[in-house]
């Protein structure tokens, strides 16, 4: 429904990923283009997190500069930020209605940084209001702009044979390694289990998956 109001044709869809094991990723359709992981912001998450980012500084890392990034500075817009990530770098797959304005975000925003799409972001009511009302369409009620939410949406997507992390609350995005077009779903999987294997105790963790129709 979300994808159909931001003018996008309905041969790509949001799946759920029931488990992370074999027979149930077989369940999924593909291909698939893109993953989103809901999980919950803990201390031993901001812990890792830290950690990770010192010493990606110290070592550097690879990023393909075809990669979209943008940077989260609306609260709560986790979800939104994720799925523009997932769409971006998937959008020569994508049909796009003509007057889509998704697509129109994209091309505005292709040669910004991803401070500037932020901000681009925070005054382009058309997608903000689409949000907003598909977030009130949900079983759960939406949380308010101010309140403190302690979960978050990352996007793993495949970008030239690299599988990338994206999270607008991260400096940058994550190089997680090779991936092909055939493995990316069990790669993308793989990540995901290292964010559960750090807070073993935790159950709120929900996966996506943007699929073939």
């Amino acid at each position: 429904q979300f994808l159909k109001q931001l003018g996008i044709h309905p041969d790509w869809q949001f799946v759920d990923v029931y488990g992370m094991e074999p027979e149930l990723l077989s369940m999924v359709p593909r291909p698939v283009c893109a993953v989103l992981l809901l999980f919950p912001i803990t201390e031993k998450y901001e812990t890792f997190r830290t950690e990770e980012e010192e010493r990606i500084k110290a070592k550097g890392q690879d990023v393909k500069s075809s990669v979209y990034f943008m940077k989260q500075t609306i609260n709560n817009a986790c979800g939104t930020i994720g799925l523009i990530h997932a769409i971006a770098n998937n959008r020569d797959k994508m049909n796009f209605e003509t007057n889509s304005s998704l697509k129109k975000f994209l091309e505005d925003s292709l040669s910004m940084t991803p401070e500037e799409r932020a901000k681009y972001l925070e005054t382009y009511e058309a997608i903000r209001v689409t949000h907003e009302s598909s977030a009130h369409e949900g079983q759960t009620e939406a949380p308010s702009i101010d309140e403190k939410v302690d979960l978050h949406f990352i996007a793993l997507v495949n970008v030239g044979g690299h599988l990338y992390e994206l999270g607008g609350q991260k400096p940058f995005p994550i190089n997680h390694g090779e991936t092909s077009d055939d493995s990316f779903l069990e790669d993308a999987i793989e990540v995901c289990k290292k964010f559960m294997e750090r807070d073993p105790e935790e159950l709120r963790f929900n996966a996506i998956a943007l699929s073939a129709a």
